[in-house]
């Protein structure tokens, strides 16, 4: 790839970004920072959360926290206001004033200790459950399961469950808020658990509902279910009408501040929505890998871009039965900050409960917070460098299931995600919603995996593309459905793909394998076979898209069919090998095209197979066709994100080494060594190379545009840093 070529779809120049609006910080502009007065909203780096149990006032030391907020360089803070419990003097009835306050103001007190250290402040309301009180006084205002019952909280028998759709969010709550904005002016208000609980039968919600579909509520969750479609459509717009007349009645107090909902159901709507947001990611639980934080963050970057992207994470254990009081160990807490950092997020540590029982996790927040402050310049990302896409697809989600091979579709993009950080590619994530031209410049490759369904206009827009230059690796039945999720007769990217859809899913594959044909004349061949030359044959995917070729292909996987498993008499290929290509290779263009029919991504994620992960990687190398911008080699898997800055360029090396990567949390870090090549861009001059983690300069090579460094020693997380004049 030429060098201008690589400045001119990375926009490796950066930016600024001008504050003129609601929305501004969503648009790359070349002048300040500006007006002053909205500056906070891209200011704080380094969140501190602390959320208030009833019980804390007069239990707990506020100076204490104020001393450790100041030791850790904590520049924002979000603190727990009111909603289930006040924690100042409410002057409004029926909003519960805790019961261990007596004369004081507990949070009026941190508030304003946060403010003379120069912290910037955002508080946290909890809208979701009541007393007896507020029963007695508004039965209408508590959710309604099914049968007709009025919901009692599922944890807490003692309270109610509210419906968040009916007056008690817009009214009560409406009125919370300006008092918490009228007393404290806050630079915003954060709402946990604002949302709901499944479907409402209350009489706001069946009235409501009524009027706006002539339809009865649902009497289930079935994502396939024309009614209950209906309703998740007008919950959305319930929602999004409860976070508008928050949010101006908040501005309406303070132009500069705003309502951050804690998680919305439309990724495209946040981005649009939001000037900066809070991403509750909190820990690990069950088989979630350690990547998880960063997939997070690199989804919600798809649609917010670079407005200011917080990470909450937990000190404490976050599994099923939710110990809230428990500590994870460093590692831990280590490795969870450290992808989501890598990613564009900036930390926020949250403890529940301001008496602490057990204190081991502060040493290494503090750490984490004392390496970040020292290298704030290095965080203030202007630009991902990334030049390859996982596509993923709200609508996908929402419309598409039901049928066996269908199940577990999430599977095809974990999939992609873990072979891509195993393979070290620096990529991040596009809404299926945001395919323009402008929205894909900076990309060489989007993958699909299983963007099933996809509109008309989404699928020209990959084809326009696939004509600018792109390249596109697609796998089973992606495109197969329009936007609703009906299915088509073809394929919707059939021209692209060069087959057309045979009518056919086969699988479960019990015992078939995929026939490999080396051809040691053929480039194309050697590249797709790399690493698999010592055998004629891999296990096959778990399902597969039976499909007719349209165009002519080259032949590097075919097909063997099944065959007995058993008895073991039996376990011998009928078919020995046959024409049938499970692997198609075009070139479209500048571009290249792959498309895999079978679940190739799903099942790598579910067996784990080397050979399914080597050749998803060789597939993706063919198709990206160009030199990486970060290229590491090395032991171990690193996961590598490559970041612009307004005088700097960084390669954030996360090191995810370790046996208990995918259950369980991490018991210990072990190092890792690796080497970095950079490519430069054109034009810069680096004037230093620094590990920033480790507070070391080493030594580098400049040579042919490229920077190569030793990094001698990975432990959870490295920032090579390249200043550039």
């Amino acid at each position: 790839m030429e060098r201008r070529d690589f400045i001119k779809t990375t926009g490796l120049i950066g930016g600024a970004y001008a504050l003129t609006g609601p929305s501004a910080l969503a648009t790359p502009a070349t002048s300040i920072l500006a007006p002053t007065e909205t500056f906070w909203l891209d200011g704080p780096m380094r969140w501190a959360q602390l959320a208030f149990v009833e019980r804390d006032p007069g239990h707990y030391d506020p100076d204490f926290w104020l001393h450790y907020f100041k030791r850790i360089h904590a520049d924002g803070a979000l603190l727990s206001a009111g909603g289930i419990v006040a924690f100042y003097p409410t002057k409004i009835p029926l909003h519960h004033r805790s019961d261990f306050m007596g004369n004081s103001d507990t949070l009026g007190y941190l508030v304003e200790g946060c403010k003379k250290q120069g912290m910037k402040i955002m508080l946290r309301t909890d809208p979701h459950a009541v007393r007896q009180d507020v029963y007695d006084a508004h039965p209408d205002w508590i959710a309604v399961t099914v049968d007709g019952q009025k919901r009692r909280h599922w944890a807490n028998p003692d309270l109610w469950v509210t419906c968040a759709l009916g007056p008690y969010n817009f009214d009560f709550m409406t009125q919370v808020n300006q008092e918490i904005m009228e007393k404290f002016q806050p630079e915003g208000i954060f709402s946990n658990r604002w949302h709901g609980h499944d479907i409402c039968y209350c009489e706001h919600c069946k009235t409501n509902f009524k009027t706006a579909s002539g339809l009865e509520l649902p009497k289930a969750a079935d994502k396939l279910d024309p009614t209950y479609r209906k309703w998740a459509d007008w919950r959305m717009k319930r929602l999004r009408e409860v976070w508008s007349v928050w949010d101006a009645g908040i501005r309406k107090q303070k132009p500069t501040a705003r309502f951050i909902p804690n998680g919305f159901p439309d990724k495209v709507m946040t981005g649009k929505e939001a000037d900066l947001f809070f991403a509750d990611q909190q820990a690990r639980r069950g088989l979630t890998p350690p990547w998880a934080n960063g997939k997070g963050a690199k989804e919600l970057r798809s649609t917010l871009g670079l407005k200011p992207l917080i990470g909450i994470f937990s000190v404490g254990i976050e599994e099923e039965f939710r110990w809230k009081d428990s500590v994870q160990n460093d590692a831990e807490i280590r490795i969870w900050v450290a992808e989501g950092t890598a990613n564009g997020m900036r930390p926020c540590f949250v403890k529940f409960g301001g008496d602490i029982y057990d204190k081991r996790w502060m040493e290494a927040v503090a750490k984490l917070y004392e390496g970040y402050h020292k290298n704030e310049k290095y965080l203030r990302n202007t630009a991902s460098l990334a030049r390859v896409g996982i596509v993923y697809s709200e609508q996908t989600d929402r419309n598409y299931g039901g049928k066996p091979w269908q199940q577990k579709s999430g599977d095809h993009l974990d999939g992609m995600y873990h072979n891509l950080v195993e393979n070290r590619i620096p990529f991040d994530m596009v809404n299926d919603r945001l395919l323009t031209p402008e929205d894909l410049k900076r990309f060489k490759l989007l993958i699909l995996p299983n963007i099933a369904a996809l509109s008309d206009t989404q699928c020209k827009q990959l084809q326009t593309f696939v004509d600018n230059g792109g390249s596109i690796v697609s796998t089973f039945e992606t495109s197969l459905y329009d936007e609703e999720g009906k299915q088509r007769s073809d394929f919707g990217l059939a021209s692209l793909f060069g087959v057309s859809y045979d009518q056919k899913v086969e699988g479960p594959l019990r015992n078939s394998y995929l026939q490999l044909r080396q051809d040691a004349k053929n480039s194309q061949t050697q590249l797709i076979l790399k690493g698999l030359d010592d055998t004629p044959r891999i296990i096959n995917t778990i399902y597969k898209v039976n499909v007719k070729p349209t165009a002519t292909f080259p032949s590097p996987i075919t097909l063997i069919p099944t065959y007995p498993d058993l008895p073991m008499e039996d376990v011998y290929p009928r078919v020995a090998e046959t024409d049938t290509r499970e692997l198609y290779l075009r070139q479209v263009g500048k571009g290249r095209v792959a498309y895999i029919p079978g679940d190739l991504d799903r099942s790598f994620w579910q067996l784990m197979g080397t050979d399914h992960g080597q050749l998803l990687s060789n597939v993706v190398n063919w198709a990206l066709d160009e030199e990486p911008v970060a290229a590491v080699t090395g032991p171990g898997v690193i996961d590598v994100n490559v970041w612009r800055q307004a005088n700097s360029m960084t390669v954030h090396l996360v090191n995810l080494t370790n046996p208990m990567m995918m259950k369980g949390p991490f018991r210990e870090l072990i190092p890792v060594e690796a080497q970095v090549s950079i490519m430069v861009p054109a034009g810069a001059k680096v004037t230093g190379v620094k590990l920033l983690m480790s507070d070391q300069k080493p030594k580098f090579e400049l040579k042919g545009g490229k920077v190569t460094v030793t990094v001698p020693k990975i432990l959870d997380h490295e920032i090579v840093a390249l200043d550039l004049a």
